[in-house]
């Protein structure tokens, strides 16, 4: 939990970093997005391909999805590790489904596999399979994905999978051994970045949210620069928001100025976080004045170290004449025999 929240009167993380569809912000893409995704399931489309640049909510979306899905007559199966072969894919898809003797061959758990999804058509429900980050799926297992379509009756699919990924996926979907999975996407959909006035209804949409009570935290100033840098991808938004509210609260600053953006997205390119500092901004040294405290610094060493030379001959001199005393004593008493 970030420690800014009290300060600025939040009850949650308006910009942490896992998908929380409570925060999912629905512009005019995501619910377009959104409707195409629900209805190219409830119309068994088959294939569906939904690719988006890194940072736009995907992940986000498809929570929003399967809430919208819960309690209909719609099972999902959510694969996020894209790094599985087929097998581990298939396995997972069987986990998901709650399939509790799934067999133990390859060829019994697609059966029992094909039986499940029968089943379900023949009773009006619809099974949809969901494979995020599937830019990185190997071509063969693409292809294997795509033999799970032969599932079907002569006039509806039995199996909807939707791929979730990044424009690369695009790109791979077009290579000629996928050629035949190309062509059986019923529906291809992306979500755009966010436009510079769609940011600040963004920003202003997650902090309220988080239970703000004054969404206005973000200078103007400041929401025109975060938008001029994210360039409308909403992690980075949240990245830098994060990072603006915690210098904000170290400075004990109620208000987040551009000035503070701008020192949130150097921290972020040096790959760092910022310190907590307790210095109000009127208080920071200018360069100037930090040579000024250079100067008057040496000069106060270097009294320092006179005085420690001084010391140091002082104590020395009290050595030397102590040695002194005691010896002309040991003479005296040499002397007169005491």
């Amino acid at each position: 939990m970030a420690i800014y929240l009290g300060f600025y009167g939040l009850e949650r993380d308006p910009f942490g970093p896992t998908p929380d569809p409570d925060f999912l912000f629905m512009t005019h893409g995501h619910r377009e997005a959104l409707a195409q995704l629900t209805y190219a399931i409830e119309e068994r489309k088959g294939f569906i391909l939904l690719s988006a640049e890194v940072g736009t909510g995907k992940t986000t979306l498809l929570q929003a999805l399967r809430r919208e899905l819960d309690g209909s007559n719609t099972a999902v199966a959510y694969v996020s590790n894209s790094m599985l072969p087929f097998q581990g894919i298939l396995e997972y898809m069987l986990e998901e489904f709650e399939i509790a003797k799934p067999g133990e061959s390859h060829a019994q758990r697609l059966v029992t596999l094909q039986n499940f999804l029968v089943e379900r058509f023949r009773a009006g429900q619809n099974t949809v399979l969901i494979l995020d980050e599937a830019q990185n799926l190997y071509p063969q297992a693409l292809e294997q994905i795509r033999l799970l379509s032969n599932f079907e009756t002569t006039k509806e699919k039995i199996l909807q999978i939707l791929l979730v990924g990044q424009p690369e996926l695009r790109a791979k979907l077009e290579l000629p051994d996928l050629r035949q999975l190309s062509q059986r996407i019923g529906m291809r959909c992306t979500i755009p970045p966010l436009t510079s006035t769609g940011t600040r209804n963004y920003i202003r949409s997650r902090l309220r949210a988080g239970g703000a009570k004054d969404v206005g935290l973000f200078t103007d100033a400041a929401l025109t620069r975060i938008a001029e840098y994210a360039g409308g991808i909403p992690r980075v938004i949240n990245t830098i928001c994060d990072h603006s509210l915690l210098i904000g609260y170290a400075d004990q600053t109620r208000r987040i100025d551009r000035e503070i953006v701008d020192e949130a997205i150097q921290y972020l390119e040096a790959g760092r976080r910022p310190r907590h500092r307790r210095l109000t901004r009127s208080s920071r040294i200018s360069p100037s004045r930090w040579a000024r405290v250079g100067i008057l610094a040496g000069v106060i060493a270097g009294v320092g170290m006179l005085a420690t030379m001084q010391f140091d001959m002082l104590s020395q001199a009290v050595r030397t004449t102590t040695s002194y005393a005691s010896g002309l004593a040991q003479t005296v008493r040499t002397l007169f025999g005491r």
